[in-house]
């Protein structure tokens, strides 16, 4: 026993407490009976002789016999058969006083008893203990009134039973009690066995303490939660409905037990529920509320039985999804406004955006219009100036709002904001006759016929100045516009109006720094004769960079190509850009050779960047790359060096294309590196093709793609430069491009050798007269006798100053081109000095004398010397000859 109240199972312990509590109630029971029927004799006795008296009192005949002559006659042989049969001790009838008309012992009868009669004689029966007639022991005497119609006691009956006789009986019935008490208790075990085991297997030997704990979890569940709970068998009857399920689906508690379909729901919820289908958050309308249904098969043993369904009522959070999916919504507009409005530096592309943006998931049509001077990339002016439509979008293109590029009056409401950037709404149909829009009055009437209805105003402004304004506009069954919109409606402007700032002042700098740039890039065509040039060039679209080409036309007929990209945008590289070109120009005049040009280039770039790194932290111009290249058209040389830059294109007359050689030296910046020339000779008619990076290389093409599509170009172009450079420039143009493009392309000439005339002459002074005669006969041969006089003055000053001066050979060279030019060369690196003489010098005054009649003079130095050189203009006459 103490085992099995020690269980854990549920089972187990209640079948120990049902056993022990039957136990103790069956022994109780026949312990009650066994002392019952001891204590009980009197009791018993007095119950026996009550009824046979009764009995007898009421049996038929007693009373007529009591009213007879003679009652003994017929009473007496009555009551001794029924004391027999009854087992009592004696039956006596008396009259009211007292008189015997029946007893045991004839000889008694119609004595008077000795022992009183009252209350029976005034109509009540009693009991009473008193000696025993027939036995010797005491018995209990019962006496019952006999009454007639009338209600009057005519008669008494009294019945004895003695005790002894009743404890026969007690004693007889006790095996019997023993025997009940025993099978009472094995069919109490058995039935508390049966309980336990079938207990068990409900609770599946589960513990008490799981069993409450289980309890609590189903109540929680059941009437804790805001969730409806179902739970149905196989055949669709309704087992069990929390209280929530109850209210949510309006059921009465009766509904338990009955089909789900006959409940009077709806018949579509109704069927999900009976069909027992696996559902998930499915939603359906019972009366005026919206339940998401969740349900799954239940199985028993591995066996479907029924399903649980939960119920979640959704209509205040359907109200509430959709008011936190709009939000979501505008977020997510607002988002890919900031991440697409903007993004191309571009006024009217930024207003594009914003339009593409609003439609169609926040207006049917938008409009955007901006001050002209904004257009422009000037700062806004009057209020009251002009507006131009900028930007339009729509679900359909034809209503009746003004264009694209059409001008534009200001909105009311925008024009009294200026630059506050308040929205106001408005329906449609109310502002044609509101006089504040009296100039827009038949426009707005035909959108009203075309069915738009609502207008969302917004002012474009940014950094306290309007820069235009926007609008939304919906129609049809589309909702009209309110105060939530109207607030996003202010962010999503600010955003733009923001962007179009940027974009104006982006397009001012832009529109300053191109111009910067174009002024310092060269204008027109200098006067040479060297090469055919023709160039292009082109701004990167996200902002001018510093790339620049050059022709400069140098001493003895010969020309000077350069080209140079400057690392970085903007004014600092435009300006850097425009120092170089100046320096290049600068080291071109006094005839620098290519490879010591951009050593000094060098040095120039390395002391900008020491500038700008003194002056702030600033990036400096470190990264600059040059190619310069000098053409001499008389012997066809080309002499080539660059700095950190892609190799020249060369193409041959018979169109081969081919990459010159060069040594690749370093980007300009570095300081003290060296660079290297090349020489080369050019037949006559090739091209020279001269590009920066921006050209042959971007971020989808690496530069030997590029080089090998520019060899492609090259080959199947015109020889004209101009239509040459068109070709390379459509072929090899990228849509993506992010740098500057620049292309020089450089066909070259050569002097007709009729236009040279040349001679080596001694160091002999007696030569400079045959030189002056020699240089007459020349000069008339080309048809210039008029600039005789001054040629042969310059003759006979440069060579008589070699032949004094310098050492070595000395050379003197007549050339006929756009220009007279006249060069002597010797071996001395000693350059001449323009010195003015004084009044008492007897000389000094023939270089002097030299520059003042010619237009240009100079001096450059060779790898034999220097030659000194002097230009003279040809006479009219000679130039149309020419």
């Amino acid at each position: 026993m103490r085992s099995a109240l020690g269980s854990r199972s549920v089972g187990g312990q209640v079948f120990a407490l049902m056993l022990i509590i039957v136990t103790l109630l069956v022994l109780a029971a026949g312990a009650t009976l066994s002392l019952e029927a001891h204590g009980s004799r009197d009791s018993q006795a007095r119950g026996r002789a009550l009824a046979v008296a009764l009995t007898v009192a009421l049996a038929p005949g007693v009373q007529q016999a009591l009213e007879s002559r003679d009652p003994s006659r017929t009473l007496q042989p009555y009551a001794e058969k029924v004391r027999r049969r009854t087992g009592v001790d004696y039956i006596v009838v008396t009259t009211p006083r007292g008189i015997r008309c029946s007893h045991p012992n004839p000889k008694l009868i119609g004595k008077r008893v000795d022992r009183g009669l009252y209350p029976a004689t005034v109509g009540r029966a009693f009991t009473d203990k008193t000696p025993g007639v027939t036995r010797p022991a005491a018995s209990i005497r019962a006496a019952v009134p006999v009454t007639n119609a009338r209600g009057r006691v005519i008669g008494v009956v009294n019945a004895g039973v003695s005790i002894p006789s009743v404890a026969r009986t007690v004693s007889r019935q006790l095996p019997v009690i023993y025997g009940s008490t025993a099978l009472a208790l094995l069919l109490g075990g058995g039935g508390a066995a049966l309980v336990a085991r079938r207990l068990r297997r409900q609770t599946h030997r589960l513990g008490p303490a799981e069993i409450t704990r289980m309890y609590e979890h189903h109540d929680a569940v059941l009437r804790s939660v805001r969730e409806g709970v179902l739970i149905l068998d196989d055949e669709g009857r309704l087992l069990l409905a929390n209280d929530e399920a109850l209210l949510l689906l309006g059921l009465a508690p009766g509904a338990h037990g009955r089909q789900i379909t006959d409940v009077g729901l709806p018949p579509e919820f109704a069927g999900l529920l009976a069909s027992g289908r696996e559902a998930t958050d499915e939603v359906y309308e019972v009366g005026n509320r919206l339940l998401a249904v969740n349900q799954r098969p239940a199985e028993r043993g591995g066996q479907p039985w029924g399903s649980v369904a939960t119920l979640r009522d959704s209509t205040e959070l359907r109200a509430l999804t959709d008011k936190a999916d709009r939000a979501y919504a505008r977020l997510q507009l607002l988002y890919e406004a900031g991440v697409r409005v903007g993004s191309s530096l571009d006024m009217e592309g930024t207003a594009q955006e914003l339009t593409r943006v609003a439609v169609p998931r926040f207006a049917d049509y938008a409009t955007v219009d901006l001050h002209e001077a904004v257009l422009r990339g000037e700062e806004p002016g009057d209020r009251e100036s002009p507006l131009r439509r900028a930007a339009f979008r729509g679900i359909r293109q034809d209503p009746p709002l003004r264009r694209v590029g059409e001008r534009v009056s200001s909105f009311p409401v925008t024009q009294r904001a200026g630059g506050t950037g308040k929205a106001r709404l408005f329906p449609v149909d109310e502002l044609v006759s509101s006089p504040d829009w009296k100039p827009q009055a038949e426009r707005l009437g035909w959108a009203v016929e075309y069915g738009i209805h609502s207008l969302l105003a917004v002012p474009l402004s940014a950094r306290g100045v309007r820069l235009g304004q926007v609008a939304f506009w919906r129609s049809g069954d589309t909702p009209p516009f309110d105060e939530e919109d109207r607030t996003f409606a202010e962010e999503l402007a600010g955003q733009a109006a923001v962007a179009i700032d940027n974009a104006r002042r982006y397009a001012r700098e832009h529109a300053t720094t191109l111009a910067l740039q174009e002024s310092l890039l060269p204008r027109g065509r200098p006067e040479q004769q060297a090469v055919v040039a023709a160039q292009r060039y082109l701004p990167a679209p996200g902002g001018v960079r510093g790339d620049w080409f050059d022709v400069i036309p140098l001493s003895g007929a010969r020309v000077a190509l350069v080209v140079g990209d400057v690392v970085g945008h903007g004014l600092h590289a435009a300006a850097t850009m425009g120092r170089l070109r100046t320096a290049v120009r600068n080291f071109s005049v006094v005839d620098l050779p290519p490879d010591e040009l951009l050593a000094r280039l060098d040095d120039v770039v390395d002391q900008l960047d020491r500038e700008e790194t003194a002056t702030g932290p600033g990036a400096g111009a470190a990264g600059a790359t040059c190619l310069y290249a000098v053409y001499d058209p008389v012997s066809r040389h080309c002499t080539l060096a660059r700095a950190g830059h892609p190799p020249p294109a060369l193409v041959r007359p018979d169109g081969s294309v081919t990459f010159l050689d060069l040594p690749a030296g370093p980007p300009l910046g570095l300081g003290g590196r060296l660079y290297e020339a090349a020489e080369t000779e050019l037949p006559e008619g090739s091209r020279l093709v001269l590009y920066t990076d921006g050209l042959v290389q971007d971020r989808e093409r690496d530069i030997e793609t590029g080089l090998d599509q520019l060899r492609d170009a090259l080959t199947d172009a015109d020889p004209d430069p101009e239509r040459a450079c068109d070709t390379v420039m459509a072929a090899l143009l990228s849509p993506r491009r992010t740098d500057d493009v620049c292309l020089l392309i450089a066909r070259t000439t050569a002097l007709d050798a009729r236009r040279v005339a040349s001679w080596d002459l001694p160091a002999d002074p007696e030569v400079v007269a045959r030189m002056r005669a020699a240089v007459a006969r020349t000069l008339a041969e080309w048809n210039l006798e008029e600039a005789a006089f001054t040629t042969e003055l310059v003759v006979s000053e440069l060579l008589g100053n070699a032949i004094r001066h310098a050492v070595g050979p000395v050379r003197l060279r007549l050339l006929r081109n756009r220009a007279l030019i006249c060069e002597v060369a010797d071996g001395s690196t000693t350059a001449p000095h323009l010195r003015r003489a004084a009044i008492t010098d007897e000389g000094g005054r023939g270089l002097f004398l030299v520059a003042q009649m010619v237009q240009r003079w100079g001096t450059r130095y060779t790898s034999q010397g220097k030659i000194i050189w002097t230009e003279q203009d040809l006479p009219a006459a000679a130039r149309a000859l020419r």
